[in-house]
């Protein structure tokens, strides 16, 4: 199923301000929060679809990218790709956004950031990036990375602990939150703040394990397999959900998320799907025309240039561009033509043109129906 408009989502405009997104979020999440609306799959979905607007909407540099690539620019047009723009849990939505509330909150006993009755911490993101020339960027491609990361240790399972054995946080008593109740005009608010002793696990390692020394996590290289969507752009952000660093003590995986370099083409410019490609030809060949060949992504292919041919022609060959990371659609192939002056001449040749020049046939002759070269190009960008 299509994924919704973030702004549609909120019930917002496209323009609204920080302060707006924040409210907005603020209504939904108290709407729909899984703690006024037990069992409601539905308001649990929606619940976590405001969080992932949210979470895209109030960073300034995901919000950018969302607005000019559309779900694509957060990693959320992945296929089957492995990338994810959202995919939130109910844990990654509060360890994330419950200070929107004023800390961790609840419904009179909420405990979204739990699992199985205990806080889980969340390893720190990866970023790296990943250059692309165009062929790879027209096609889509599978790119393998080698990266340090932290993941979980082999000899105590990530656990931390020496023989799997635990105790009780005597400073929580094992709920790893301290909890404070307030009445409010929606009812029993809570807010609740990580136990500073346990890391918000709620349990204490009895005796460290001695390769990780406690921390259930080391550092390795790996090597990640990465799956580039076609059409791609300089600057767009993809994610690959849990391949970031592994978490203290079996906690949530990080993402690694990958940033896009786009490598320049020695022939071709890319103007968003559309590539330009410069073509100069000799007066002879635009007086007469002739066949050329000229470069696409997919190696070259042969045009015709028509007789009498003016510089600054635009050629537009359908489909040769770049494919829509947000769609079926593909680009074109616009062929800018300039006819070659020579700067020297023999007086052979200076005899030839001073006799063509007294020809009517070459003496300037505009047409002012036509358009210039500028109105032709902006009308192929519009």
């Amino acid at each position: 199923m299509a994924k919704r408009d973030y702004y549609d989502i909120l019930e917002i405009q496209k323009n609204a301000s920080d302060d707006e997104i924040k409210k907005a979020y603020r209504k939904m999440a108290i709407k729909f929060h899984p703690d006024k609306n037990p069992g409601d799959k539905a308001a649990e979905e929606k619940f976590k679809e405001a969080a992932e607007a949210y979470e895209v909407l109030s960073n300034a540099e995901k919000r950018q990218r969302y607005n000019q690539f559309g779900h694509a620019g957060v990693g959320g047009a992945s296929g089957g790709g492995g990338f994810n723009g959202g995919g939130m849990n109910m844990d990654d939505i509060f360890s994330q956004f419950g200070d929107i509330f004023g800390g961790a909150f609840g419904f009179g006993g909420g405990g979204g950031q739990t699992r199985g009755g205990r806080r889980v911490s969340r390893g720190t993101n990866l970023r790296v990036k990943v250059k692309l020339n165009l062929s790879e960027i027209a096609n889509g491609v599978e790119k393998k990375i080698k990266v340090a990361k932290h993941v979980s240790c082999k000899t105590c399972s990530g656990s931390g602990a020496k023989n799997g054995q635990y105790e009780t946080c005597k400073i929580c008593n094992g709920t790893g939150v301290h909890t404070r109740v307030q009445q409010t005009i929606l009812g029993a608010m809570q807010t609740q703040t990580t136990c500073n002793a346990c890391g918000g696990d709620g349990r204490m390692v009895k005796e460290k394990c001695n390769t990780c020394h406690g921390d259930g996590i080391v550092r390795e290289d790996e090597v990640i397999a990465i799956n580039i969507p076609a059409g791609v752009a300089d600057g767009m952000q993809l994610s690959m959900s849990g391949k970031g660093n592994a978490a203290p003590r079996g906690g949530i995986n990080g993402d690694l998320l990958i940033l896009v370099e786009e490598e320049s083409h020695p022939d071709l410019k890319r103007e968003g799907n559309h590539l330009i490609y410069s073509l100069s030809i000799s007066f002879p060949h635009a007086a007469l025309g002739t066949s050329v060949e000229v470069p696409t992504v997919d190696g070259k292919v042969k045009i015709k240039i028509d007789a009498g041919t003016q510089s600054g022609k635009v050629l537009r060959l359908k489909g040769k561009g770049l494919p829509d990371v947000n769609s079926y659609g593909k680009g074109d192939l616009l062929v800018e033509i300039s006819v070659y002056t020579p700067t020297t001449l023999s007086s052979d040749e200076k005899k030839i043109i001073e006799k063509l020049q007294e020809s009517k046939n070459f003496t300037p002759n505009p047409n002012k129906k036509e358009k210039g070269f500028f109105d032709r190009m902006k009308e192929y960008f519009e």
